[in-house]
């Protein structure tokens, strides 16, 4: 079950079936949907939206989800964060390595204000509180406004890499501070 994460301006729950609006919203998007897959395309439907909405949902494990991330305020959503697998390069569908990614993707209305930033600090304290050891995140080459808020939430770059999503992306790794200290 995905836990819900509270930050001071931010509430991160689990997705609801009431939230297909704002993924259509979001994922239609060419601005945002621009740097996510090897062949970029937007959302075309909010029957799209509702099928996502439910994949978000499936997603039942202690550590990983996927996070409707919304003000606190309000209960406004404002985008989406996410911690799972990361899938390996290789052959189609793609399998998931051993690695566990953080990701995030975000309103245009709502970028510049720090809350991908705030949202995966705190999703990077619940990971490493469960015990994770280590954090991956990538980006496209171009998209220099994730790795700009990598980099804000103590991620190291470690050059450009083939090894997930058959795509050539900039990687970056966090380590738990915790784990990293005894080394």
């Amino acid at each position: 079950m995905t836990e819900e994460i509270k930050t001071e301006r931010l509430t991160l729950r689990p997705w609801e079936d009431s939230d297909a609006d704002f993924v259509y919203d979001l994922y239609s998007r060419w601005v945002v949907q621009r740097f996510i897959g090897t062949e970029p395309s937007v959302m075309e439907s909010r029957s799209e939206a509702v099928e996502r909405v439910q994949r978000f949902q499936e997603l039942d494990h202690p550590v990983h989800g996927i996070w409707a991330v919304t003000r606190t305020d309000d209960g406004q959503p404002v985008g989406t964060l996410l911690l799972k697998p990361i899938p390996a390069s290789g052959e189609e569908p793609l399998q998931p390595s051993n690695d566990v990614e953080i990701g995030w993707h975000f309103h245009p209305d709502h970028w510049g204000s720090g809350f991908a930033t705030e949202a995966a600090s705190a999703v990077l304290d619940h990971a490493f509180a469960a015990g994770l050891e280590q954090v991956v995140a990538v980006t496209n080459p171009a998209n220099e406004a994730s790795q700009s808020v990598c980099r804000r939430i103590g991620m190291e770059h470690l050059g450009q890499t083939k090894k997930y999503y058959n795509a050539e992306c900039e990687l970056f790794l966090v380590q738990n501070p915790a784990t990293a200290q005894q080394d």
